[in-house]
């Protein structure tokens, strides 16, 4: 296939372009370039440096290229972010989101859609959260996922696409930044290689479902060859405290980590997991990466330098 990843040059849109490329697939990365890095791509990916909210230069993009598939991940991940700016959050989450639409209509291209299960159902979902549960979200981050969602359901009703959503748990694997500010199974390995005690926001019983980057590429690769709509939960399977976090990563590192406690941030859940069953029955997909596994595999590639290309 011809296959667009937007955000492409991030840290799953990197492994993900990488995955397309092995299989043999034609790809075409749009990324901005603001938190992405050109280094991570295979040099067999075709660049273009432009934001999603530039819709007429992505419509070109797209028209010029003809994708049959585009796996939209750009996006602003940024939970605390978003509290802080959420104008901008919507502009490029939900904004960004119906120009990839509109462009995909333009050039008949079906669309994967990057979503999050881990900001999007609310603190009253109930635990592993289902696709069916009515989505509270307590950030504007999450509004704006499942806003973006919303005009992804509302093209396959209007125009007859076969446009899908994955909803993502927390996401960790090599390439992560582990200098950002999201993504805290990274942070807290570098934190921990350091010989810094990593900052737990809370008393450390809040939850969260961590799923390895490897894994949530191959639930990419399945919703793409799906060839269907629908809406999926990649997750890892499990509810794990951020406590117990800590201390796994202290078990790969070979030694306790004592973790600092600083006051919770504002829109962040204390309770975060997702049921992963529809995707193992209708994409037939599960992960396979224990968490133990994944940080070992984080820790070394931050050992190694850090590299921005290989480790998935």
């Amino acid at each position: 296939m011809r296959v667009l990843v937007t955000g492409g040059a991030g840290f799953i849109g990197s492994h993900l372009t990488d995955a397309l490329l092995a299989r043999g697939d034609d790809v075409v990365v749009v990324d901005d370039l603001s938190s992405g890095r050109e280094a991570r791509l295979d040099p067999q990916a075709v660049l273009h440096k432009l934001s999603v909210t530039e819709a007429g230069s992505l419509t070109e993009v797209v028209e010029s290229e003809r994708p049959e598939i585009i796996c939209h991940l750009a996006a602003q991940i940024n939970v605390r972010a978003s509290v802080d700016a959420p104008e901008h959050d919507a502009e490029v989450n939900v904004v960004g989101t119906v120009n990839v639409l509109e462009a995909a209509r333009t050039a008949g291209a079906r669309v994967v859609f990057a979503s999050s299960g881990g900001a999007l159902y609310g603190r009253d979902a109930p635990i592993p959260s289902r696709e069916d549960v009515l989505a509270l979200p307590e950030s504007p981050y999450g509004i704006a996922k499942y806003c973006a969602e919303q005009y992804v359901g509302l093209y396959n009703r209007l125009h007859g696409t076969q446009h899908c959503v994955l909803r993502m748990a927390n996401v960790y694997g090599p390439r992560q930044d582990p200098a950002g500010e999201a993504g805290v199974t990274t942070i807290f390995c570098a934190n921990v290689l350091a010989g810094q005690d990593p900052v737990i926001y809370g008393d450390g019983n809040q939850t969260r479902d961590f799923v390895y980057v490897g894994d949530t590429v191959r639930a990419f690769l399945a919703a793409a060859d799906s060839r269907r709509p629908g809406t999926w939960n990649v997750g890892g399977g499990d509810e794990i405290t951020v406590l117990d976090l800590v201390a796994i990563i202290g078990e790969v590192a070979g030694h306790v980590v004592t973790p600092r406690f600083d006051p919770p941030k504002p829109g962040e859940l204390l309770r975060s997991a997702v049921a992963i069953d529809r995707a193992t029955s209708e994409l037939g997909w599960r992960p396979l990466t224990p968490l133990a596994e994944g940080i070992a595999a984080v820790c070394e590639w931050i050992e190694s330098g850090a590299p921005e290309r290989g480790w998935c």
